[in-house]
C-alpha cells in the first residue's frame, strides 16, 4: 500500500507548482497589460496639458491725479568759465588746485610774459615824450599868438603854430591809449577768478608755455558756480503739453542710491528735435551741501499730470499687428480675444491707453507671435495643478507580488 501512495503525492505536487506558475504568468501578462495602458494614459494627459499654453495676465491700472515719468538727464554748474591766457608766456605760479574753493577777484595763476612788459614800458616812454612834444607845442603857440598881436608875424604862421599843437595833443591821445592797450593786456598775466565758485580744472603747471586765445588748445583753468546747478532733459513730445515753469521733478543719482534731490522746470527751447522729436527742457535744484556735481548721470523723475479716465498696462502687454494696435485679453472662459486699442504717451515701462480696455479685462503679459483669438490658454496656477496631476499619475503601480 506504501508504493500506491507515493506516486500520488508527487504527482499532486508538480500539478500544484504548475497551477502556481500559470497564475504568475497571467498576472504579469495582465500587469503589463495594464500598466501598458495607464503609462500611454499618463503621456496623454502630459501632452494635453502641455498643449495649453500658459499666460501671465494683469489687470489695468487707473491713472492718478500725478504720475510720474522717468527720463535721463545730465546736470551741469549753474556758471561755468573756462580760463585762456590771453598774453604769450610762460606759467610763473598758480595758486588753486581743483576743488579748491576760491572768490571772485583771487588770483589763479601769474603768467610771466616780458614782452608784453617791454611793450608797455616802450609805449609809457612814448607817452612821456608825446607829453612833452605837446607841451612845448602849446607854449609856442601862445607865443605866437603874443606876437601876432605886435605884428611880428603873420597870421598863418601862429595858425600854423596852433594846429601844431592840436597835432601834438592828439599824439599825446593816442600814447595814451597804447599804454593803456598795454596796461590791460598786462593784466592778464594774473588769471582771476571770474565769480565765486570751485576750481573743477586745472590743465597747466609752473614753466608751461601760454600761448593766447581759446584756439590754441585748452583751457588754463576752470571755475564753476555750483550754489545751484542746471539739469537739462529731453522730453518726448507726447508730454510737451504739459511742461510749464514751475513744474517739480526728482532726481536720482547712483551714488546715493538712498537719497533723492528736488528739482523745478524753469525753461524750454521750444523747438523739437528732428532726429528724435523730443524738446530740451531745463531744472534747476539747488545745492546747498555740494553733492550735485557737474557732468553728472540722473535720472529725473517729473510729477506730470494724469487724466484719471486713462488706463495704464505694461508696455510688454501691446502688439502691433494688422489692425494697428492691440492687447490681447483673456475671457472667462480662457479664450484669448484681441482688442484694437488707442495709445497715449508713453511712459517708458508703461503705456497709457485711451481707450480700448476696461478695468475689469484680464491683458495678457508678453503675449506669443502664435497667438490668436479663439485660442484656449491657461493661467500659471491652473497650469502648475496640472503639471502636479501628471505628476501623481506618473507614480510607479506596485508589482504584483
Amino acid at each position: 500500500m506504501t508504493q500506491d501512495i507515493k506516486p500520488k503525492s508527487h504527482k499532486g505536487r508538480l500539478a500544484l507548482v504548475g497551477s502556481v506558475i500559470l497564475v504568475a504568468a497571467v498576472a504579469a501578462v495582465v500587469g503589463g497589460i495594464t500598466s501598458r495602458a495607464e503609462s500611454e494614459q499618463t503621456l496623454e494627459v502630459w501632452t494635453n496639458a502641455q498643449a495649453v499654453p500658459t499666460v501671465a495676465v494683469v489687470a489695468p491700472e487707473a491713472n492718478k491725479g500725478v504720475q510720474d515719468l522717468t527720463l535721463p538727464g545730465t546736470i551741469q554748474a549753474f556758471l561755468t568759465a573756462p580760463i585762456y591766457g590771453r598774453v604769450g608766456g610762460y606759467v610763473k605760479k598758480w595758486n588753486f588746485d581743483i576743488g579748491a574753493k576760491v572768490q571772485k577777484g583771487q588770483e589763479l595763476a601769474e603768467i610771466d610774459a616780458p614782452d608784453v612788459d617791454h611793450q608797455l614800458m616802450q609805449a609809457q616812454a612814448a607817452l612821456a615824450s608825446a607829453v612833452a612834444a605837446e607841451k612845448l607845442s602849446a607854449v609856442t603857440a601862445v607865443r605866437w599868438h603874443a606876437l601876432l598881436g605886435y605884428q611880428t608875424v603873420s597870421q598863418q604862421a601862429a595858425d600854423e603854430k596852433v594846429t601844431d599843437e592840436q597835432a601834438k595833443q592828439a599824439a599825446v591821445q593816442a600814447a595814451q591809449a597804447d599804454v593803456g592797450r598795454l596796461q590791460a593786456q598786462a593784466g592778464f598775466e594774473h588769471l582771476i577768478a571770474p565769480f565765486d565758485g570751485v576750481v573743477t580744472a586745472r590743465s597747466t603747471d609752473v614753466g608751461n608755455l601760454v600761448n593766447p586765445g581759446s584756439a590754441s588748445g585748452v583751457a588754463l583753468f576752470q571755475v564753476s558756480d555750483l550754489h545751484k546747478v542746471r539739469i537739462y532733459v529731453q522730453m518726448p513730445q507726447g508730454f510737451a503739453g504739459v511742461l510749464k515753469p514751475g513744474l517739480e521733478a526728482s532726481l536720482a543719482l547712483p551714488q546715493y542710491p538712498d537719497k533723492t534731490f528736488e528739482a523745478t522746470l524753469v525753461a524750454t527751447s521750444n523747438s523739437f528735435s528732428e532726429a528724435s522729436r523730443t524738446v530740451m527742457v531745463e531744472l534747476q535744484a539747488d545745492n546747498p551741501d555740494g553733492k550735485l556735481w557737474p557732468g553728472t548721470y540722473t535720472e529725473v523723475m517729473f510729477h506730470v499730470p494724469a487724466d484719471t479716465r486713462m488706463l495704464r498696462v505694461p508696455s510688454t502687454a501691446l502688439v502691433f499687428g494688422p489692425h494697428g494696435m492691440q492687447v490681447a485679453t483673456l475671457g472667462g472662459d480662457n479664450k484669448v480675444l484681441f482688442k484694437p486699442v488707442k495709445l497715449g504717451p508713453d511712459l517708458g515701462n508703461e503705456a497709457e491707453i485711451l481707450a480700448g480696455i476696461t478695468l475689469t479685462d484680464r491683458v495678457i503679459l508678453s503675449p506669443p507671435e502664435w497667438l490668436s483669438d479663439g485660442d484656449v490658454v491657461q493661467l500659471p496656477d491652473a497650469a502648475t495643478a496640472a503639471a502636479m496631476k501628471v505628476a501623481d499619475q506618473t507614480t510607479p503601480v506596485p508589482s504584483p507580488k
